[in-house]
């Protein structure tokens, strides 16, 4: 296709600094004219130009009309062969997945190191302006090349330029791809030119050239795509997603799984109603959804900064505002604690190790002092119980100036066999009152 000339404009000599002789808003100051001159005829003042000819009207009218019925028929076909898409993605997410547990036997790499990488891959992403779905697609190159290969720590970040350089020359616009000196400049010139050249081919040798991968925000647009346009819900779902590459619990999700838990979530933040039953993204699994909200606490500071601006409806900040809410109404619905915790001033932590020491003493003394009573009482007993045989033999009415409280109402005719308890019995040596066989007590009140 053949590129078309640039027409020559249709403008005219500036009459002043900032207004074209064509507006005609524009009053041209009239000069002094004094009275010894002659006023000088005013000039016919040409009418202005169209800006489009009728031609170039013609031809936009109907590029618009065409672009109106491409989206009627990419609609139409979107409607019917919308299975048949999602199962192709979801084929391919399959298909296209690190594998976790080969990245952890990297004797090199280590996870702590994933977001530093992350950080350096957002930036740069930021700076370049890319599409979000190269983000997506940058990591997952590099944690399948990292899944067959054996990666070392000085070529870690340089393996995530040549996935990031590799990711935007597939799905990115041509003039927004970066050079290789910008990726040079942008990693202080820690490797030469031939060395990016060299990891490029290198992974895409590694992965048998198979780039395309189904990312979470091309998941997240066929979710959101039959309903209304909410800025906010899509920014805050794309937050989350973003926040889940940063742990290894999500290296090997579903990119479908992980888009559709992080659009439930960002839903219920922002109070928005859930999908219908009906919808794809209805049936997301409600352990990813748990597991993305428990790292939502502490996202990383680069991500939190990208996500604060205005173009990103302000995605942080109504996470943080969310956050900060629910934990007010927790620290509201909690018991306070007994026990100093390690902010209290060391004064208030002494006064009240003094106060729990003088506790735990007097509850050992009130403990002292029932042991006392409950020993004194069973010696009055075994004194009084051993006098009794005595006392009876004696006749003596003494016995009934004991203290009353261990023996039973004084109206009862007691005998001896009416204390006495069988020999089979546990408590058979613990008789109230032993008498000889022969002999009984009739007590005269």
């Amino acid at each position: 296709m053949a590129y078309q000339r640039c027409q020559t404009t249709n403008f005219q000599p500036c009459d002043s600094y900032f207004v074209e002789s064509y507006d005609q808003d524009y009053v041209q100051p009239q000069p002094q004219v004094h009275h010894h001159q002659q006023p000088q005829q005013p000039q016919q003042s040409q009418q202005p130009q169209s800006h489009v000819n009728p031609r170039e009207h013609a031809r936009l009218l109907a590029r618009e009309r065409q672009y109106a019925m491409a989206d009627q028929m990419s609609r139409m076909a979107t409607d019917e062969y919308q299975e048949d898409i999602l199962a192709h993605m979801h084929a391919m997410d399959n298909a296209t997945q690190p594998d976790v547990d080969s990245i952890d036997i990297q004797t090199e790499i280590q996870w702590f190191m994933r977001p530093y990488l992350l950080d350096f891959l957002i930036e740069a992403h930021a700076a370049f302006q890319l599409l979000p779905a190269t983000l997506f697609l940058t990591v997952n190159l590099l944690d399948r090349y990292c899944s067959k290969r054996v990666v070392y720590k000085r070529h870690y970040q340089l393996v995530g330029c040549a996935a990031l350089l590799i990711a935007a020359k597939y799905g990115d616009k041509k003039d927004r791809v970066p050079t290789i000196k910008e990726l040079k400049s942008m990693c202080c010139s820690l490797y030469d030119d031939d060395m990016f050249i060299q990891m490029e081919w290198h992974v895409l040798q590694t992965l048998g050239w198979s780039i395309g991968h189904p990312t979470v925000d091309s998941f997240l647009q066929n979710a959101v795509v039959d309903t209304p346009y909410d800025p906010e819900v899509e920014h805050l779902a794309l937050y989350i997603a973003e926040i889940s590459l940063f742990h290894r619990d999500f290296v090997s999700k579903l990119s479908s799984d992980i888009a559709r838990a992080s659009l439930a979530l960002s839903r219920c933040i922002l109070n928005r109603p859930q999908a219908s039953q009906s919808d794809w993204a209805s049936n997301y699994d409600s352990l990813t959804l748990v597991s993305l909200s428990q790292y939502l606490q502490k996202p990383s500071h680069v991500l939190a900064r990208k996500y604060s601006s205005a173009h990103y409806s302000r995605a942080s900040k109504l996470l943080e505002q969310f956050l900060a809410r629910q934990e007010s109404i927790t620290s509201r619905t909690t018991r306070p604690r007994l026990r100093p915790t390690g902010r209290a001033s060391p004064k208030l932590h002494m006064k009240l190790r003094l106060g729990w020491l003088l506790l735990k003493r007097h509850n050992a003394r009130l403990y002292h002092m029932a042991t006392s009573r409950h020993l004194l009482r069973r010696r009055m007993m075994h004194s009084v119980c051993q006098e009794i045989p005595n006392m009876a033999k004696d006749g003596s009415t003494m016995l009934y100036n004991c203290p009353p409280s261990p023996t039973p109402a004084p109206t009862m005719q007691y005998t001896a066999q009416h204390y006495e308890m069988t020999d089979g019995s546990a408590y058979s040596h613990h008789r109230l009152f032993p008498q000889p066989p022969t002999q009984t007590f009739n007590p005269v009140f």
